[in-house]
């Protein structure tokens, strides 16, 4: 459990991390609208967006906010009381800080602050906390692929053979 409570601290301080960089993005970038960062490629660009991923559901803030509430609360028991391998905590730690930093501002004000734009791609703009879910997301599926692997080339018998050999 111990060891579980560091990987919720972790996930609060991803979250304070993103709420200081939306900060600073409505300071710096709201008066502005849009900054390059790397020409051509990225740029800074203050959008304001009150759905989820895509902008689906758009409008339903009392959804979104009640289904994200349960989802990361369920994720931070299962960090404090699940022995899991460290990839996977990881995965989890990401996945709690990055929806518990969108949550904060559904809560705050409704919108969560986005400000990250790919430009030589069709793509919705996006921040920190994003990057910290799609990570999460990413990583548990390689941890559950690398888990499957293992399991897979477990000797069925004690001759040394895998699964996949015999």
């Amino acid at each position: 459990m111990l060891y579980g409570i560091f990987f919720v601290i972790g996930g609060l301080a991803l979250a304070g991390l993103d709420q200081l960089l939306k900060l600073w993005a409505t300071a710096s970038l709201l008066p502005v609208g849009q900054a390059p960062l790397i020409p051509g490629f990225i740029e800074l660009q203050y959008v304001l967006n009150d759905g989820m991923a895509f902008s689906m559901l758009s409008g339903r803030r009392g959804l979104l906010i009640g289904v994200t509430s349960v989802v990361l609360l369920v994720v931070a028991v299962y960090l404090l009381i699940r022995p899991l391998p460290r990839l996977e905590r990881v995965t989890w730690m990401l996945i709690l800080g990055g929806g518990l930093g969108n949550l904060i501002d559904r809560i705050r004000t409704g919108v969560v602050v986005d400000y990250l734009n790919f430009q030589f791609i069709d793509f919705p703009v996006f921040n920190f906390a994003d990057i910290c879910v799609c990570t999460g997301v990413g990583l548990l599926v390689l941890s559950l692929l690398l888990e499957m692997r293992k399991e897979h080339r477990t000797p069925a018998s004690g001759d040394g053979q895998s699964n996949a050999d015999a």
